[in-house]
């Protein structure tokens, strides 16, 4: 890259001159590259520890006058081909220039005017991609990519210096954390140290510090753990690598791969060190941060934040805190957690900004115009269905009950006066308080809206239930049909969904949320949260709070996988071993916690304990977030603990806890006491004493209050990776299991090939272009199908795995596996169909492993562009043969169809014809050689051209080009002998049998016996790679002969006999090929392989193929076993361990060896 210029005063410290000029001088950095001595030994190591390598590249170009002791930079590179170009364009356009000045002042002026020029003009083309990151930082990133062989995709977002331990000793370097990678480079006194690890790799990240290693952050994949210490701000890196992290993990969560956030605000003047990455991540973190602490909008944005008091009017005194800004909203946090919280919608403030200050304090609540919100046509939109199946219980007839919920009716009404009602409302320790001893039943619904932040999305989107509610009426998919066998199972006790009302309500809120958010769609446990909703407010209140649970407050949760639920289980485990220390192994041997936690969480204790005691929980719930419902679990067990230590098993404890819950109980609900469906079931002779609920959550706040939420949210992105990990190692399980045994590849193999291939998934999303189709992964597809590859990723993977390396040819030979092994055409192949194109290279022999080459020359493998008389040429193949497919299946069923379709036509078909199908259809059926299609000469030559390039990298190279050279020339022929056969029936008759042609008559003759002979004399090779299928050796002879005669109806004397030889030389006039200089080329131009060409001058015009020529593959076998260098060829097995070992390899080159070492790259 061109420099602006500076001065360099000492030109040759630490620097190799390579070339000069009068003018110019390129120089190359000692220890750069190979030689050095000790000095380039410790230049390199001081570069790399001092970072002088991230400011200073490799190459650079001085401007010199003869008289100055001065230098000036004006450009660097980081390989000697970039450097070159610099340097050529110096010598090109400025030398003869530079020569006419007479003053070395004009000369250096001159120079330095043109170099600003170029980096302006430059910069000009470059400033319409955004912001550019400052000089050294892309210095760095350069270094990054060149060091790791990343490509031009792959962002850095920052690199730090730190060590890392490698056994005892710690090497100093650099740690850089790119968007997908965290790479490690340390170069000490000539030992290198190299790491690249993806981030969804990784299953633990934590920061620790222990005797051995001081303070350092700890990274843990599959097979390695890293230790890396010495940071200047440790903090910072860890925070950095968590995020990273969990972009990552979300990625394989739910496929929305790391895009930059447009919306984010820009800062007037970047960071001189921090890149565009970094600061959108941190300003990314700021937002998560701010949209949870005040239960925000998901698209709402900081805008900033500044610290400032608060004037409060009901304690009248300056509260400090900080002020948070975004497009809708002004909020307030105090410094002490409790003392206040403020949110100020934008849409409810006054215009005059001093007002602003006051209108929280008026108890004018926003919820007086509720009504207008609503939606009419629902037949429960005004109100809850609480309200409607209690109309006739006035309080005064309830006693004390009724009292009690009266002086709480009047609390929160005082409240409302002294704090605010509705949006606006100051939220403190009081506020707190009054949550605590239960909201009344009247204001539940009104609560809840404010608490979770619902109320903000519904106001902000009216209508939006409506249309969802007519949009997905009638419409049908899997989730519909869930919810409708789950709807009368939702709180089936309650007098509200004992009847349509209430189980059609229940309906149009699911089925609009599975309708919004096809993603999560509908997952059990939904349906009981739902309808405890709808008992509290209407139906698109109870929807916003549906949203805000699933969406926010409970994330993850109600997915496919409930990784959220097994996320806060993971959590809860970790607060047992913390709180409950004693308790805590005996909870692991029973295995109790993971039984308990996923129904008390996902129902929000909802399906556990007696209703009326679960919605002072979902209170708290709606107020505090997920704390409050790990403390009362803690609370449960801590409350059990002597019973659970005497549990034997799992069914005793959980039996135990079961009844406890039931009999968790609120004296002070005003509402009829609804039966338990669970305590009827687990009630016993001698029930346990009653547990208040307001006592129960009394203790869970003394004994546990010390969780903070931001602790929470630390352990939840600990377990996420944990949980995340372990999912994913299920479903590589799943799908390795799901390959059929006759694969040929280990257990091991398999895992190795479906971890490469579902890393070749996730750099599509990476570095990830336009594959739309492969880019997004479908999490509630089966194992199998959520990752495939489409052509292009395809046919990378296949240039570094496959054991027939053709070259350049091997990308043609890769389209045409791809083309083969997509049997549904969506151009997309998945894991299962991955391992069996591998497969029918690796293993099986010969015979296999040419039928795979066979099919990859005829349709579908073999594309129209690429033969263009295939088709013509399929007219002439026999009716069963034509309608055969290449693919293994296809042909199977295809068979299997023709065969059922005759005996239709014979008799009419009874149950046992059916059952005969059936068990046909089911039982794995093994493809013969006699279904595959006949070959046209096209399709041959292209085989030839394949085989050729196959073998050009083998140590028998010239063996195997004379043994092929050789096959083809006999199956030229042969081919010939089957056109003559078929011209027969009415073709026109042969113009050109000449007495010229005899002499060469014995030739085929002979290689007709030697294609016959070695099979039959026992050659060991050639029996070995005989096909299985043809049984004993004088079938395989047969089979041959047949196969030449081009229908298969001819006999072996009808073949041989002198006459037919006679006929068949006098119409094949064409010159045999020199079996050793035969030449791939030779194949596809050459009119040598065509016969009858020397006789009929019409039979090749213009390069056109003879489309009456055909093979079959059971003469080209035959044929091929004539050859044991050829045998051996196909019968050598390989390593695909190996293949997999240098693909991980290549993914990320370790670039070690630098450019300047190619000899001839200057010129």
């Amino acid at each position: 890259m061109w420099l602006s210029p500076e001065e360099v005063l000492v030109a040759n410290a630490l620097w190799v001159t390579e070339r000069a000029n009068p003018f110019f001088v390129l120089q190359r950095r000692r220890g750069h590259g190979k030689g050095g001595g000790l000095t380039g030994l410790l230049v390199g190591t001081l570069d790399v520890v001092l970072d002088s390598s991230a400011r200073v590249a490799p190459y650079r170009i001085l401007h010199q006058t003869q008289d100055s002791q001065v230098y000036w930079t004006v450009a660097c590179g980081s390989s000697r081909k970039e450097i070159t170009k610099h340097w050529e364009w110096l010598e090109n356009n400025l030398l003869q220039t530079l020569s006419i000045f007479d003053s070395e002042e004009d000369i250096t002026t001159f120079v330095k005017g043109k170099i600003h020029g170029i980096i302006a003009e430059e910069n000009k083309n470059l400033q319409p991609q955004g912001d550019e990151d400052p000089g050294k930082f892309k210095e760095a990133e350069l270094k990054m990519r060149k060091q790791f062989g990343m490509p031009e995709g792959e962002k850095l977002v920052n690199y730090y210096s730190c060590s890392y331990w490698k056994g005892r000793v710690p090497r100093q370097g650099w740690l850089y954390l790119t968007v997908n990678h965290l790479c490690f480079y340390s170069f000490l006194l000539g030992k290198e140290v190299s790491l690249v690890v993806q981030w969804v790799d990784i299953t633990r990240l934590e920061k620790n510090a222990t005797l051995l290693f001081p303070e350092s952050i700890r990274v843990d994949t599959r097979d390695q753990e890293l230790f890396f210490s010495m940071f200047l701000n440790i903090g910072e890196t860890f925070k950095l690598m968590e995020q990273l992290a969990n972009l990552a993990m979300r990625q394989l969560l739910d496929s929305e791969g790391f895009l930059e956030d447009k919306a984010l605000p820009r800062p007037i003047r970047p960071h001189r060190n921090i890149s565009a990455l970094k600061r959108d991540l941190d300003a990314r973190a700021k937002n998560e941060c701010y949209r949870a602490t005040f239960r925000l909008p998901r698209d709402e944005r900081l805008d900033g934040h500044t610290s400032c008091t608060l004037w409060t009017p009901f304690n009248k005194l300056h509260i400090p805190g900080q002020m948070f800004i975004s497009n809708n909203y002004i909020c307030f946090a105090s410094k002490e957690e409790d003392a206040c919280h403020l949110i100020i919608p934008l849409r409810e403030s006054s215009p005059a900004p001093q007002e602003v200050s006051e209108q929280p304090a008026s108890p004018a609540s926003p919820l007086s115009s509720r009504q207008s919100f609503c939606v009419q046509e629902v037949p429960t939109a005004s109100q809850g269905l609480l309200k409607l199946f209690q109309k006739n219980s006035p309080m005064e007839d309830l006693g004390a009950k009724g009292a009690k919920e009266k002086m709480k009716e009047e609390s929160w009404h005082i409240h409302f006066f002294e704090y605010g009602r509705g949006v606006c409302m100051y939220r403190t320790a009081k506020t707190r308080a009054l949550v605590l001893k239960g909201i009344p039943e009247s204001l539940r619904g009104e609560l809840w809206l404010l608490f979770s932040g619902a109320w903000n999305e519904m106001v902000t989107h009216p209508g939006y239930y409506a249309e969802l509610v007519e949009k997905s009426t009638g419409k049908y998919s899997l989730a519909t049909e869930e919810i409708e066998r789950d709807l009368h199972r939702s709180m089936p006790e309650h007098p509200a969904f004992q009847n349509e009302l209430g189980i059609a309500a229940l309906r149009r809120v699911l089925t609009a949320y599975a309708f919004r958010n096809p993603t999560i769609g509908y997952c059990q446990a939904m349906n009981i949260v739902t309808s405890v909703l709808l008992l509290y407010g209407s139906e698109e209140e109870a929807f916003w709070l549906l949203v805000a649970l699933c969406e926010r407050m409970l994330p993850d949760y109600y997915n496919t996988r409930v990784v959220g639920a097994l996320v806060d289980q993971g959590i809860f485990e970790e607060l047992t071993r913390d709180f409950l220390p004693q308790l805590s192994e005996k909870m692991q041997d029973l295995g109790v916690i993971s039984s308990i936690s996923l129904s008390w969480f996902l129902t929000l204790f909802l399906s556990v304990m007696p209703f009326e005691s679960a919605v002072v929980i979902v209170d708290c719930f709606f107020y505090e977030g997920i704390k409050v419902i790990l403390q009362v679990a803690l609370a449960v067990l801590d409350a059990n603990m002597e019973q659970l230590l005497g549990c034997s098993d799992e069914g005793e404890a959980m039996t135990m806890l079961g009844r406890y819950l039931d009999n968790v109980v609120n004296k002070q609900s005003v509402s009829p006491p609804i039966p338990h469906l669970h305590a009827l079931l687990t009630s016993g002779d001698d029930p346990p004493a009653e547990v208040d609920i307001f006592e129960l959550l009394k203790v869970s706040y003394e004994k546990f209050s010390s969780l903070r939420a931001e602790d929470i949210e630390q352990m939840r992105f600990k377990q996420r990776l944990k949980v995340i990990q372990s999912l994913e190692d299920t479903a590589k399980r799943s799908v390795v299991r799901a390959i059929p045994v006759d694969i040929g590849f280990s257990i091991e193999e398999l895992e190795d090939l479906y971890m490469v291939f579902k890393a070749k998934h996730l750099a599509s999303q990476y570095w990830g272009c336009s594959r739309t189709m492969a880019g997004r992964r479908d999490p509630s597809l089966p194992y199998l199908e959520q990752y495939r590859i489409d052509a292009s990723q395809f046919r990378e993977l296949f240039a570094s795995l496959t054991p027939w390396a053709c070259g350049s040819h091997t990308p043609v030979l890769a389209g045409r596996m791809f083309r083969l092994l997509d049997k549904n055409k969506d151009s997309l192949i998945n894991f299962k169909e991955f391992v069996t194109g591998m497969s029918g290279m690796y293993h099986g022999d010969l015979t296999e492993k040419l039928k795979v080459l066979y099919k990859l020359h005829l349709p579908p493998a073999l594309s129209p562009e690429e033969a263009e008389s295939a088709l013509e040429a399929a007219h002439y193949f026999t009716e069963d043969s034509s309608s055969e497919e290449a693919l293994p299946q296809e042909e199977q069923e295809g068979s299997g169809s023709e065969e059922r379709g005759e005996g239709k036509g014979t008799s009419s078909p009874d149950y046992r014809h059916y059952l005969r199908m059936w068990a046909k259809e089911k039982e794995a059926q093994k493809e013969t050689i006699k279904d595959l299609p006949k070959m046209n000469q096209e399709q041959f030559i292209e085989l030839c051209k394949t085989l050729y390039n196959m073998f050009s990298e083998d140590p028998m190279e010239q063996d195997l080009y004379h043994a092929i050279a050789t096959v083809a020339s006999l199956l030229l022929r042969i081919g010939e002998v089957g056109k003559k056969f078929s011209a027969r029936t009415g073709r026109k008759p042969r113009d050109c049998a000449t007495e010229e042609d005899e002499p060469p008559a014995p030739e085929p003759h002979q290689d007709a016996a030697r294609e016959l002979q070695p099979p039959a004399a026992g050659d060991p090779q050639a029996k070995a790679g005989g096909d299985t299928h043809l049984g004993k050796a004088p079938q395989e002879t047969q089979v041959v002969v047949e196969g030449g005669s081009g229908e298969g109806q001819g006999s072996p004397s009808q073949l041989l006999s002198d006459d037919e030889t006679k006929d068949d030389m006098s119409m094949s006039s064409y010159s045999v090929v020199s079996t050793g200089s035969l030449q791939c080329e030779d194949l596809a131009d050459d009119t040598v392989l065509v016969g009858g060409e020397a006789c009929s001058p019409t039979a090749r015009i213009g390069g056109t193929v003879d489309t009456d020529w055909c093979i079959s593959f059971e003469q080209i076998l035959a044929s091929i076993l004539t050859e044991s260098v050829l045998v051996n060829f196909f019968e050598k097995r390989m390593d695909v361990g190996l293949k997999i070992k240098d693909q991980k390899k290549v993914e990320r080159q370790f670039s070690t060896a630098s450019d300047h070492e190619q000899p001839g790259v200057s010129g």
